[in-house]
């Protein structure tokens, strides 16, 4: 008789997907088996640990919305705070894994294990991955000590913190960055190589409950994600103002950097009460911070990232 409990928290995604032939991984229709279905079709789960399920929601991950990570975080804070649960695994589409995977980190701090998986090929297909990883992070979520958000795919172990989507076809489709992977997962075993997620925010109950009350409402402050590239200009910042924007992450280029016509408009709309904060659209490094900084940078956050960080002061 297994003495360890894990939940499975599904949300739908690519790994629930099913297509019209076994040979096709991109023609599917995301979210078209329930978790239930998922957890029967991998038989050595039981073997691990005792299995509870249950469906948060039944989506493809584009479609993510705040009303969404407001009854997942919800549901896993319920989890966490019952004694009975050794860890936490959500399935989950890739597309913005890691957005709700940083959400739930910041808002969340987990004292225990919550696993983030997924799948880049459907649950038809021929070869499927999604099994294994569900598998992998389930091995995850048992392993002594663990704690925190994570994400696990294709045997890589990633903090919410770092993790990046950056292929888009390749089973194993994320990366960490310059800070590398967590660990990984060989043959059940985890192999740790750096130090379990960790996230400090002082007002998460006050603001869970800011977040429940605005799920009631579905108002939720608009931040939108604007890019320097050449010729850029201000003329979207304006036009985001005028609609009663109230933040802007700005994805500068190299290290930050913004056309002048671009900053200043960026300027005049921080001067009008918008909060604005820039990073960078290269994939790996950071904005490294100058004194003469005009615009605050994101503290090595991606630029969705840095929004979801918006919108947390902004709902605090």
């Amino acid at each position: 008789m297994q003495t360890k409990k894990i939940v499975i928290l599904g949300t739908g995604g690519t790994i629930a997907g099913t297509a019209a032939s076994s040979s096709d991984n991109i023609g599917y229709t995301a979210a078209e088996l329930g978790v239930d279905q998922l957890v029967q079709a991998i038989p050595s789960l039981s073997s691990l640990a005792n299995i509870h399920t249950e469906q948060v929601a039944q989506l493809d991950s584009k479609d993510m919305s705040f009303t969404v990570w407001a009854k997942l975080a919800d549901r896993i804070q319920h989890y966490l705070d019952d004694s009975t649960v050794d860890g936490i695994v959500i399935t989950h589409g890739t597309d913005t894994l890691e957005e709700t995977a940083y959400f739930l980190q910041v808002l969340l701090n987990p004292g225990k294990p919550v696993v983030m998986t997924c799948a880049m090929r459907p649950a038809s297909s021929l070869a499927p991955d999604g099994p294994q990883n569900v598998l992998d992070a389930a091995s995850v979520a048992l392993h002594t000590g663990a704690f925190g958000v994570m994400v696990v795919c294709s045997g890589v172990v990633h903090s919410a913190l770092e993790v990046q989507k950056v292929h888009t076809y390749q089973l194993d489709a994320f990366s960490s960055g310059d800070a590398g992977p967590l660990g990984y997962v060989e043959e059940g075993a985890v192999r740790q190589l750096r130090a379990w997620p960790l996230s400090q925010r002082s007002n998460s109950t006050a603001l869970r409950e800011n977040i429940s009350a605005a799920a009631l409402t579905s108002v939720w402050p608009r931040i939108e994600i604007l890019m320097n590239y050449t010729g850029a200009d201000g003329l979207l910042v304006q036009a985001l103002c005028q609609l009663g924007v109230a933040g802007l992450v700005i994805a500068g280029t190299g290290n930050g950097t913004i056309h002048h016509a671009l900053e200043a408009a960026l300027l005049n709309a921080r001067d009008q009460g918008v909060l604005i904060m820039r990073a960078t659209r290269c994939v790996n490094g950071r904005v490294l911070a100058r004194a003469d900084d005009a615009l605050e940078d994101s503290h090595g956050l991606s630029p969705v990232k840095a929004r979801i960080e918006l919108w947390l002061r902004l709902l605090s």
